[in-house]
Order: C-alpha cells, then sequence, then structure tokens
C-alpha cells in the first residue's frame, strides 16, 4: 500500500495484526485480512492504475444492501476513492472454486438466487452498451495478445459488423464464478464486486457458461432452479461469448496467467464456429 493507504487503514484500525495476504498478485491490487481494534476485516487498496477499487465502492453504494442485509455479502465499513482503498466486514468462509462444493448443485442453485436478487433491484435500457462491449474487444485485439492471426481477423470482422441494438442492463457483479463465492457451513456469500456495472443480465452467466457448466448439465439446471428464468438471449449470446473469449485470452496473455490464457484460447474457437 502507499503511506496514504497505510496512514488511512492505520487512522480507521490502530495497530493491526495481519492474518493473511489474500491478494491475487495478478492485477496492482492488495487484499489483505486483518485483525484490528474492531475484529477481523478485509482491506483492499489499489494503485493509480486499479480501477476496481472504484467500482467496488459503487457496488456499495446501494447496490449490495439486499445480500449484505442477510449476511451474503461484506459490509463496506469505509472508503476513499480518491485514494483507492476500502475497508469491508470479514466474511467466514472459503473459496468455493477448488472444493467439493464447486462440483456440488446446491452451490449453484444458491449462487443462482443471489444474483437474481443482486439483478432485480433496476431495469435501463441501454443504447449504446453493445457498441461500448465491441469498441473494448476491439482495443484488446489492438494490443499485445497471442491469438492466432486469422482467428483475431475473424473475431474483429464480427465485432465490427454487429447492429449492437439497444439492449436492458441491470447492476452486475461481473465474475460471478466459484473463485468469488465462498461457503461457509454449507451457505454460499459474495465477495469482490470490482468489476460492478450495469450490464445485461446474461452476462453474469458467461464465465460459469464457459468452464463450470461444461459438461455438467445439473450445475447449469441447479443454478435456474435458483435464479428463474434464462436472460440469455440467443444472438447477443454469441456475441456476449466472443467478447469474453477474446478478453480472456488477451488479459490473461498481459498478466502472464497461461492457464487462464488457454482456456480463452478454447473459448474463442468454441465461440468462433458459432457464427
Amino acid at each position: 500500500m502507499s503511506r496514504a493507504q497505510s496512514a488511512w487503514v492505520e487512522a480507521h484500525l490502530g495497530d493491526v495484526e495481519s492474518v493473511r495476504d489474500m491478494s491475487w498478485n495478478l492485477v496492482a491490487s492488495i487484499v489483505l485480512h486483518l485483525r484490528g481494534r474492531g475484529g477481523d476485516v478485509v482491506v483492499k487498496a489499489g494503485d493509480e492504475t486499479n480501477h476496481h477499487i472504484g467500482r467496488e465502492i459503487d457496488a456499495h453504494d446501494g447496490w449490495t444492501r439486499p445480500l449484505v442485509a442477510t449476511g451474503h455479502a461484506a459490509r463496506l465499513i469505509d472508503s476513499d476513492a480518491r485514494e483507492r482503498v476500502l475497508l469491508l466486514e470479514y466474511l467466514p468462509g472459503v473459496l468455493v472454486e477448488g472444493t467439493d462444493a464447486e462440483g456440488h448443485p446446491s452451490t449453484y442453485a444458491q449462487a443462482g438466487a443471489l444474483l437474481r436478487r443482486l439483478h432485480d433491484q433496476a431495469l435501463r435500457t441501454d443504447a449504446e452498451h453493445e457498441t461500448r462491449a465491441n469498441a473494448r474487444a476491439v482495443a484488446w485485439l489492438d494490443g499485445e495478445h497471442r491469438v492466432d492471426a486469422a482467428a483475431a481477423a475473424r473475431a474483429r470482422g464480427i465485432l465490427m459488423a454487429d447492429p449492437a441494438p439497444p439492449v436492458d442492463v441491470v447492476p452486475t457483479h461481473g465474475d460471478w464464478q466459484p473463485r468469488n463465492w465462498l461457503i461457509d457451513g454449507g451457505s454460499v456469500r459474495v465477495i469482490d464486486f470490482g468489476r460492478f456495472a450495469f450490464r445485461p443480465a446474461a452476462t453474469d452467466l458467461t464465465r460459469l457458461a464457459a468452464r463450470q457448466w461444461r459438461g455438467r448439465p445439473d450445475l447449469e439446471s441447479a443454478f435456474f432452479e435458483g435464479y428463474g428464468e434464462d436472460p440469455r438471449v440467443p444472438e447477443r449470446r454469441r456475441m456476449e461469448a466472443l467478447r469474453e473469449a477474446v478478453g480472456t485470452a488477451c488479459w490473461a496473455f498481459q498478466v502472464s496467467d497461461e492457464v487462464f490464457e488457454a482456456q480463452g484460447h478454447r473459448m474463442l474457437a468454441e465461440a468462433l464456429t458459432a457464427f
């Protein structure tokens, strides 16, 4: 953390004990489990390139309230958007990813019900969302990556030819998957709203469909038992899958995550077969 961030944390917590560094070490941010005079807390901080702290603060400005009220998301204790630092209550549990719970239908039924509570808070029509999303995907392809030249050219052509119609958008998490779910005594909780934004509801399903639901229709079915009607629209579903694949492959290359990059290349090959 910067000197200013450390001073801010100290002013809130006094002397603290570091319990665990929970950072992913892939982006310019730090996530710490600390123990201070008020008990256990989580501190998140980022440098000047980090845009996730601001998004998480936006998410906690009312939109996480239905989940916080039932203990399914952490309460924001305080934040400083200018210094890019925030303080959250600590939630008990372990990450679902990599545990037996990742393959259990009840996990997905709970996750579906929680996501529906987030999505149901607001509905807007955004005439420019798809245009912006396509432009971001093209920008990824304009940067450094290891996407095959022919695949990149085809993806670019599809993105630039897309009519990009107006779409309905809702408050979305942006990274709804087991690495951002906690399991504690069989109950699922949600963490990390650093990609919060208003998007089509279906965008919160793309990462699950690309990984956990592959070959596991029981998990997908359980999710919709909790969530309700599938919000995915076939034509826009193809475009979202393409954009997600491009972003995954390019971002993972830039942060040197070779496993995730390989997943992105596989996602891109599959996405292009839909066109």
